[in-house]
């Protein structure tokens, strides 16, 4: 069963695990992906949203009858143990995703990770190196809009990752491959600065940092921009 282009895309990222939490899992789909496949043993699904756990329990009752899936109601990681072998996080902001990794009574970094941010990447991405992460894989897909989406696992002993300013912002991988999808929606960013800057009722400071958000932008595609404008 196709779920789509944006969850179809996240679940390729998962791997086989005994145990796996989809952390704000909305209807289930990811869910019931990985227990179709026997990507998992036991899965959570967890959801603050009472109407969204309900939609995602029907949908897995088969594999909660058999005990090989468990709802979860609460925001976080409440519900999800810590020795969680692999978490997936999607359609929250890269704040709120910190908040949750980071809580002091139910926050921990997973063994291995899949989150798709809808924004605040770049806080996310600092987070997760500064925090003993791993970062595998770090790039922008579309499907209607533009998604970024960030792989890992913690890091083992003496390992180590570094990210440029650039890396932070805009994802390691984008930086290193410039994949179709993120010079798209770079040159279609770089196009809504230059509109914005034609204002001319544009305050001094307000300016500034769109011409410095362009630089960024133009130093991030390089020669490919030019090359394929």
């Amino acid at each position: 069963m196709g779920y789509g282009k944006r969850i179809d895309t996240l679940c390729s990222l998962l791997v086989l695990c005994k145990t796996f939490a989809d952390v704000g899992c909305d209807h289930g789909y990811c869910s019931e992906y990985v227990l179709q496949r026997g990507l998992c043993e036991n899965v959570i699904f967890a959801d603050i949203s009472k109407g969204s756990l309900a939609k995602a329990e029907r949908l897995l009752a088969k594999y909660v009858k058999e005990g090989k899936a468990k709802p979860s109601l609460g925001g976080g990681f409440y519900g999800v143990p810590k020795d969680t072998q692999q978490v997936l996080i999607a359609g929250m902001g890269g704040s709120e995703i910190v908040g949750i990794l980071s809580d002091k009574k139910y926050g921990f970094l997973p063994e291995r990770f899949v989150f798709q941010p809808m924004h605040d990447a770049e806080k996310l991405r600092r987070y997760l190196i500064e925090n003993g992460a791993y970062i595998q894989r770090d790039f922008t897909f579309f499907d209607k809009k533009y998604y970024d989406v960030i792989v890992g696992r913690k890091r083992t002993d003496g390992e180590t990752q570094t990210y440029t300013a650039l890396e932070y912002e805009f994802g390691k991988e984008n930086v290193q491959t410039l994949p179709e999808a993120f010079v798209a929606r770079t040159k279609k960013q770089l196009g809504q600065i230059d509109a914005y800057l034609q204002r001319e009722n544009m305050g001094q400071e307000s300016r500034q940092e769109l011409q410095e958000r362009k630089l960024r932008l133009q130093e991030v595609l390089g020669v490919d921009y030019e090359r394929t404008l």
